[in-house]
């Protein structure tokens, strides 16, 4: 069965944005991402090649706002530059969320547990989303979610 949750976009002025794909590792994030980048010809920012780059990789609640923040600088350059951008990182808490300033919010909520305990027990499920992605077929949900995204930009 096919679940998809759809909210309204009510952050977005343009169709310059910022799309966060966010939830716990292994939960299918990249995998997303990989897909929507195509359909929807963005730049594509993923946590583990930023963290790479900057050698940071302190997960601390400290080091996930760093992140957040790095991630957002590099998304707000692209968006700055008229691009789509789409970020997929874990961003577990609401501050790191808030850091990050997503324009569109796809949670990625196919797991409940990921593989790291320190991450399962910072991770916040988000009160509001914009896509909440219920099954592991990223074929059939990038083409959902980039149909919707389509229709505003």
């Amino acid at each position: 069965m096919f679940n998809c949750f759809f909210f309204e976009f009510t952050m977005v002025s343009n169709w310059y944005m910022k799309i966060l794909i966010m939830g716990l590792p292994g939960a299918g994030k990249t995998t997303l991402a990989s897909k929507l980048v195509k359909l929807l010809n963005t730049k594509w920012l993923n946590a583990d090649e930023i963290r790479k780059e900057a050698n940071d990789w302190d997960f601390s609640k400290e080091g996930r706002s760093r992140q957040a923040l790095r991630m957002a600088n590099y998304a707000n350059k692209y968006k700055s530059e008229g691009h789509i951008v789409i970020a997929d990182f874990v961003c577990p808490t609401p501050k790191a969320r808030k850091l990050f300033a997503p324009d569109i919010l796809i949670w990625v909520d196919t797991i409940k547990k990921g593989r790291f305990e320190d991450t399962n027990q910072m991770f916040v499920e988000p009160e509001k989303f914009d896509f909440r992605v219920t099954e592991k077929n990223s074929e059939i949900w990038s083409i959902k979610i980039a149909e919707k995204i389509k229709e505003i930009i």
